[in-house]
């Protein structure tokens, strides 16, 4: 294993806390720093994995900021963006040519987007607070009434 120079590591550190995988990271850093290493070494640097219980404070610090900052900031993240997954969905359509099975699974991706059923919305009270339930007793009866009743009105 090829000892590694502070910046080599924080890149490691900060890259797992992005969640990308040992071998993504051991090919960037080969990449940006031309440094060939293992993704066994990679997984030293993440305080999550077993190898990584030894990992010092100071960079256990940076992974745990890291990952915070990543989890909270995921608007970042342009496919995390609503306008970006459809103007991306327009691009492949209009590339789609006369793949009519394309396009139509396409159609089909825009308009689950756009109504709601592929990202996952919240359902809040008033002002964003809890919504507020009531628990009442009643009778088999009363139930059977209350849905006759709303049957009638719907």
């Amino acid at each position: 294993m090829a000892a590694l120079k502070e910046p080599v590591k924080i890149f490691i550190v900060q890259s797992l806390a992005c969640f990308d995988t040992p071998q993504q990271v051991a090919d960037a850093v080969k990449q940006r720093f031309g440094i060939e290493i293992e993704r066994q070494q990679c997984e030293n640097y993440d305080p999550t994995k077993f190898g990584g219980r030894n990992l010092s404070k100071k960079l256990k610090e940076l992974f745990e900021r890291t990952r915070k900052d990543f989890k909270e900031n995921v608007e970042d993240i342009a496919i995390a963006n609503k306008a970006f997954r459809l103007r991306e969905l327009q691009k492949m359509y209009e590339d789609s040519g006369r793949n009519k099975r394309a396009k139509q699974n396409l159609l089909k991706q825009a308009y689950q987007e756009t109504d709601g059923r592929i990202t996952r919305q919240e359902i809040t009270g008033k002002d964003g607070q809890a919504l507020q339930t009531t628990v009442v007793q009643a009778t088999q009866e009363q139930v059977n009434e209350a849905v006759r009743k709303a049957q009638e009105e719907y």
